[in-house]
């Protein structure tokens, strides 16, 4: 029977069918005896870029049905190369957060582009009871480049801390201390969004709402030396989770002698040492591993962001020791590791990694740093402090930071991330280039005598 058409005055029962590019739609099947009863008959779509159509032409584009969990700028992305984007208007952007420290390669690099069509026409994805030989083949690189000898795949950073956290507290319980539990992370860090990962950073303004805490969290305020050597010696510790160089948490570096006594400390009294290297691993800092700085390593890594250049994969890398309890069963991920991911994950790691990629970033952050404390000192009204390690760039401002992301967005056409501490993050690409750098210093100060000029009014 044809279905009854979406403009008839009669009304019915809806049924929902879907389509094959589309949201279910309702369908009118079985008229009823009312023939009077309005029926709301949606205007036609705009034709306007803004209200291009989705799915199929059956709705216009808006955020009405999204979650309001994002506060998000007003920037409609349509295409990006480099260390450039382009609006949906056309407008040109010079782009300092890579995605926030993920599109370590820029956007649509040649070597991620061919991988994702090589693979996409292979094999996109297989179950994780079936072996996957890219799987195996960016296990081994990423093995034989850290300290780690076993690795498991996710989807994203959060996911890799979620089996950091477990694998850790696998550890004690498979050597017949179960009542290691503790947790000790640090104010003004950053892991991620799921449950057991606000736990671990205790940032109010995640954990609020969502109930008691976790058992076993706990946390320390950063550089208290006293608090963690506490912590070390406490009988039910069970791991110390950090990023050696805070992201979001305001671009702070843990010392290096900090680092390596912690190290000892661990050894000392049995406990595992996790590193949270999403945002400043691969790369970032100038050297593959943040914590190669200090010349120590942790136990357990959580890695993922630059791992994909843009693409979602992440890795929980692990000793062979602290991995001990994670047996057949113990965890697992449907998408996690899955050939399309591979394929490019081994793709960037391969980009990442090379010594031309690490001099570079080297070299340009050297740049960045010598200009932005030139512009500090010029700038004294707007610019407290620079700070941070390679590309991952703070910068403590007077102004509210996120009034001067949309500054610098509106006037100097860049972008820049915020963070915690009232700085914006600089994390372009490492593959950027000094002519590049030299254009975005040149924005930046020119989103600075906009911010002058704001302050003085």
């Amino acid at each position: 029977m044809k279905p009854t058409s979406l403009l008839s005055r009669r009304t019915a029962k809806p049924r929902r069918l879907r389509q094959s590019n589309g949201p279910s739609v309702s369908v009118l099947t079985k008229p009823v005896t009312n023939p009077t009863t309005p029926v709301r008959i949606n205007p036609a779509p705009s034709r306007s870029r803004r209200g291009r159509l989705a799915f199929g032409g059956l709705s216009p584009v808006s955020t009405n049905h999204l979650m309001g969990v994002y506060n998000r700028a007003p920037l409609e992305v349509e295409r990006g190369q480099g260390v450039r984007l382009w609006s949906t208007d056309g407008t040109e952007y010079l782009d300092c957060v890579s995605g926030i420290s993920t599109n370590a390669l820029g956007h649509a690099h040649p070597k991620l582009v061919q991988a994702v069509k090589d693979q996409a026409e292979k094999l996109w994805h297989v179950s994780n009871i079936f072996r996957i030989p890219g799987q195996e083949a960016l296990a081994d690189a990423l093995c034989e480049s850290s300290f780690a000898d076993v690795v498991f795949f996710t989807n994203s950073g959060t996911e890799a801390v979620e089996c950091a956290l477990k694998t850790a507290r696998k550890y004690h319980s498979a050597n017949g201390q179960p009542e290691r539990i503790d947790i000790y992370g640090f104010d003004g860090s950053f892991h991620g969004r799921t449950y057991g990962a606000i736990n671990a950073a205790a940032n109010p303004s995640y954990t609020e709402g969502f109930g008691p805490p976790m058992q076993g969290f706990h946390q320390l305020k950063w550089g208290d030396k006293d608090a963690l050597k506490a912590a070390f010696e406490n009988p039910t510790t069970a791991a110390v989770i950090l990023e050696p160089v805070q992201g979001e948490g305001g671009c702070r570096a843990t010392p290096d002698a900090d680092l390596r006594w912690m190290r000892e400390m661990a050894d000392k009294h049995g406990v595992l040492i996790i590193f949270d290297e999403v945002q400043c691993g691969m790369g970032r800092t100038g050297k593959l591993w943040a914590h190669e700085w200090a010349g120590m390593t942790p136990d357990i890594m959580a890695v993922a962001k630059a791992l994909g250049g843009g693409f979602p994969i992440g890795a929980c890398l692990s000793t062979a020791e602290a991995a001990k309890g994670m047996t057949v069963g113990a965890h697992g991920s449907t998408f996690g590791g899955n050939p399309l991911a591979m394929a490019v994950g081994q793709a960037a790691f391969d980009e990442v990694s090379s010594d031309a990629i690490i001099a570079n970033v080297n070299e340009v952050a050297g740049y960045l740093k010598q200009q932005l404390h030139g512009l500090a000192e010029r700038f004294p009204d707007v610019i407290v402090e620079v700070r941070g390690k390679g590309l991952l760039i703070g910068v403590k401002l007077v102004p509210n930071n996120r009034e001067f992301m949309g500054w610098a967005r509106d006037e100097a056409k860049l972008l820049v991330a915020g963070g915690g501490d009232n700085l914006v993050r600089i994390l372009p690409p490492l593959n950027i280039t000094l002519e590049e750098a030299r254009e975005a210093v040149e924005k930046f100060e020119t989103a600075c005598e906009f911010a002058r000029t704001k302050l003085a009014a």
